[in-house]
């Protein structure tokens, strides 16, 4: 028997392709649900699966490499924003125990003479595997393309412009983390698991199907609640970047993949985290500020922010 899902599910195309009344609509549907869950199961979004799994399959034979061939593509001095990151380096703003996984960043790649080339961390790409690149920015175009029309959506919900966020995030240093997490030792380690409980940094993920489940999301009453990989559907949330700007009328929803029971097997997941242009304020919007409250954050350009976040999760020193 097929698993339900266990949070709510939309379908995108009610927006992209519905009438008035689907529409507004999907637009309540996917809002209500990323206030009360910061997270949502969204269908129809149109990444095409065979272009997920196609990427799936070429990393995983990078992930194969030898550890010296990887580590060639590891830029620590740049915050590891771009290419490889080792297994072990990464862990949770509030742990100080690393994550039991290894994954690999990939972004827009700009023009040289694109106005944010020389401020947009470059790409990095094996030599060995030229499919990395050509498989990848496809996946990122289909991942954005997405993204853009959610964006549109909630900032509808929001009550601002549809173009309100999708502008915000237009040429932004969103990223694709294409994540591995292998079968090792440490599963039995107390407070050590695959990712352990935190909360994105960004404006919004797109996670499309991953190779098996995992994931848990920390619900209101502080159960853990587990969210299923299921064919078909992207999971999106909510990060600190859109908590921020709502006045946490949006949840940046605590989370984490917990190891697997049983006979372990490795698990690839593939977050689009959705990025502002670095020099985007983070600024409280009027309408989410209730009457008799005050602005709870001040405003902070979207690069200051992700480096102040980058430090504190051990990427960047």
């Amino acid at each position: 028997m097929a698993k339900e899902q266990t949070i709510p599910v939309v379908d995108l195309r009610d927006f992209t392709g519905g009438d008035e009344e689907k529409r507004n609509r999907f637009v309540q549907e996917l809002g209500d649900a990323l206030a009360e869950y910061g997270f949502v199961a969204v269908e129809g979004h149109g990444v095409p699966r065979d272009l997920i799994y196609e990427n799936y399959s070429n990393f995983q034979r990078f992930f194969e490499l030898e550890e010296d061939t990887k580590k060639k593509y590891e830029d620590a001095e740049n915050g590891r924003r771009r290419g490889y990151t080792s297994f072990g380096v990464e862990h949770a703003k509030d742990s100080k125990k690393p994550d039991l996984k290894e994954f690999f960043h990939l972004g827009r790649d700009l023009a040289e003479d694109h106005p944010l080339s020389k401020r947009v961390v470059a790409n990095i790409w094996p030599e060995e595997m030229p499919e990395l690149r050509t498989k990848g920015l496809k996946l990122f175009e289909a991942m954005d393309t997405c993204a853009s029309k959610l964006l549109e959506a909630f900032s509808i919900y929001l009550g601002q412009e549809p173009s309100y966020l999708p502008s915000m995030s237009e040429d932004g240093s969103s990223i694709i983390r294409v994540i591995h997490y292998p079968v090792c030792e440490g599963f039995d380690e107390p407070g050590v698991m695959r990712a352990a409980q935190h909360e994105d940094i960004n404006l919004m993920t797109l996670l499309p199907e991953s190779t098996a489940s995992g994931l848990e999301l920390l619900t209101r009453e502080g159960e853990w609640l587990p969210i299923h990989a299921i064919e078909g559907q992207m999971i999106v949330d909510t990060g600190d970047m859109m908590r921020r700007i709502t006045n946490t009328t949006i949840p940046a929803t605590t989370h984490r993949v917990v190891n697997p029971d049983g006979a372990p097997t490795p698990r690839y997941s593939m977050p689009f985290f959705v990025h502002p242009h670095p020099d985007a304020m983070l600024e409280v919007l009027e309408s989410c500020i209730g009457e008799g409250e005050e602005a709870q954050f001040e405003p902070i350009t979207s690069e200051e922010f992700l480096m102040e976040r980058l430090r504190e999760i051990g990427l960047k020193k």
